[in-house]
């Protein structure tokens, strides 16, 4: 007898002193094949389904045909470097009025609207760093709470933000915008304070991390969101809404006006 694959294989020539045994051998042997051969099978189908996952092309960003759109006109007229930009949901995309806001400031708006923090943190790759801002405004949050995040990974999701940007923008300044209140998602209001709540007292433990308050002056005397703040969805902000945004943000922008984005240090 001699060993083929692992498996025993008896030569005709070694006959076995009677045709009874011999044939229980050949059985013997065939059942060990047929083993084999079926968990071999079974392996293959367990493994067929994670070799097509791997195989299959990874999901598009929801936002890259929108962010595209955003940058798609830098090769032409790129905005200039070390300027104010703004980024995050729908509430800086619908801020058309940003420029004139600002006169005499050098503004970019990189807003999408729907986005979470998280999102702004992904992409700002495309969307931040390549501009060298000296202020990074960030207004996000509200989705991320409407969407059932925790005022604690609110928190925990802008720490990631800032820790992105100043991976590749040590110097940049970066101020975050409190999440406003609404009409439309006045249920998530407690929530949306806490969050506030947190990121201002993180904030005030970095350097150039600062909380802009506008959410106490959207609120009326009876703590409930003013109105007439607000377009007629009662989420998205009115002209007045802002301005009153303006107001909160004029004294931020002019700290860092005569700031101008440095380089990192090169180290040796």
């Amino acid at each position: 007898m001699r060993l083929l694959g692992g498996l025993p294989e008896y030569r005709i020539n070694e006959r076995p002193d009677n045709r009874r045994s011999y044939m229980a051998k050949l059985t013997s042997r065939s059942f060990v094949r047929m083993l084999w051969l079926v968990a071999h099978v079974l392996a293959s189908m367990m493994l067929a389904p994670a070799v097509a996952l791997a195989l299959l092309p990874a999901p598009a960003d929801p936002w890259d045909a929108e962010i595209d759109a955003l940058v798609a006109g830098d090769t032409v007229n790129s905005p200039p470097r070390g300027g104010v930009l703004f980024v995050g949901s729908s509430s800086i995309r619908l801020w058309t009025t940003l420029a004139s806001d600002f006169p005499g400031v050098p503004v970019v708006n990189r807003g999408f609207g729907g986005s979470m923090i998280a999102d702004s943190t992904r992409h700002a790759g495309r969307l931040i760093v390549p501009y060298r801002p000296r202020l990074v405004v960030l207004y996000a949050g509200d989705n991320d709470i409407d969407g059932g995040h925790s005022p604690a990974q609110v928190l925990t999701d802008f720490q990631a933000f800032v820790a992105r940007v100043r991976a590749d923008l040590p110097h940049a300044a970066i101020a975050f915008i409190s999440i406003k209140p609404s009409v439309a998602r006045a249920a998530r209001w407690p929530a949306m304070r806490e969050a506030n709540s947190l990121i201002a007292r993180w904030a005030a433990t970095r350097a150039d991390v600062v909380f802009v308050d506008v959410a106490s002056s959207m609120l009326d005397a009876s703590g409930n969101p003013r109105p007439e703040l607000l377009r007629d969805d009662g989420l998205h902000l009115s002209p007045a809404g802002y301005a009153l945004w303006t107001a909160q943000l004029k004294p931020v922008l002019a700290r860092y006006e005569s700031k101008r984005y440095r380089e990192p240090a090169v180290r040796r």
